[in-house]
This record gives structure tokens, sequence and C-alpha cells, in this order.
């Protein structure tokens, strides 16, 4: 029996592995290799391409692309209509499928609506991708990245708060209280 929610119009490939309390919405397609932890939320009109590797509680809005490559991490959340790519050049009448590049999207990054995400550029921990932009290099763990191509313009808190660093580098949290330190162009949580 499984342990997981699948609406009747999604298609599941059945050499997946799905974990317990997730849930699968219509018309998403999560296919062949793919790993999904506990307690995920895949919205309507989602399509989790081969050997895509979800972490727990990862939450993917409605018409959402992950395609083969990307790596979720625990917490993270892919906003509505978001998507990543996995080829740097595609052509199609080229296959390049042996050209696949990996994005690792680190634990409790939140990447907004309509953002792209090109191949081979991870995302940090805890980072924040702000709507509507396209990620075209790494980003650091905490920072708030916004625009096209994308541009880091802040830090945030675990909570998805703007951080504003004192004269001796360090910000708290005005939700949580937890601490943090800004020292050599990084956030460290203390």
């Amino acid at each position: 029996m499984k342990e997981y929610f699948a609406h009747e119009t999604a298609v599941i490939d059945a050499d997946c592995s799905i974990g317990k309390d997730t849930k699968i919405w219509h018309f998403s397609h999560i296919m062949s290799h793919c790993i999904i932890g506990e307690s995920c939320n895949i919205g309507q009109n989602v399509v989790v391409s081969p050997k895509v590797v979800l972490g727990k509680n990862v939450k993917v809005q409605n018409n959402v692309s992950i395609y083969t490559g990307v790596i979720c991490e625990n917490d993270v959340f892919l906003g509505p209509s978001m998507v990543f790519t996995n080829v740097i050049n595609p052509r199609s009448a080229i296959k390049r499928q042996d050209q696949y590049l990996k994005t690792l999207v680190k634990r409790g990054a939140s990447i907004g609506a309509n953002a792209t995400i090109v191949c081979g550029n991870n995302i940090g921990e805890f980072a924040f991708i702000g709507a509507g932009a396209v990620v075209t290099k790494e980003v650091p763990p905490f920072a708030l990245v916004v625009g096209n191509p994308s541009k880091q313009i802040g830090w945030v808190s675990e909570y998805g708060h703007r951080l504003n660093f004192d004269e001796k580098g360090f910000a708290t949290c005005k939700e949580s209280k937890q601490q943090y330190q800004l020292k050599n162009n990084s956030v460290i949580k203390l």
C-alpha cells in the first residue's frame, strides 16, 4: 500500500521512490528513477524528469519543470511556473542528453514565481531568488537575488527576512530573533 497521495490524473512511472505523506496533484508527471522525499507537495501540472532528487518537505508549486540533473535538498520552495534548464546550448536536431549539467538547490532555499535557473549554477542554503529572476551564476547561502540577469541585492535569514547588518557586521532576524554575522562577504548564523 502506498503511503503517499497522488491525484487520479497524475502519471507516476513505476520505478520512482516517493516518500510518506507526499502529495502529487492534478496532471503532474513523475518520471522514471526519481527520488521524492517525505512530506513533499507537488502541485498541479508539474513535470519531474528522470533521475531528479527532491529531499524532504520540498514544496513545488503549479506549472514547474524540474529537469534531469536537478537535486533539491530538504525544505526547498519552488514557486509557481519557475523552471530549471539542463543544457547550456540546446538544439532540437542535436542530442545532448550526455551533456546535462547538475544543479544543486541547497537546504531551505526559495525560488520565486517565474524564475529561471540556468543549469550548473547552484543555489546556496536559505538563499532567496526573487520572482522572475534569471540565475546565471552561483548564488551564495542566505543571498537575496533579483533581476535578469540576477544580481545580489542583500541577505536574508532562514525565515526569509531581509538582514540589515550593523557596522560590526551583525544582524537579527525580525521574526525568529536569530543572530547572523556578515564576514568576508558571507553570512553565518550564530
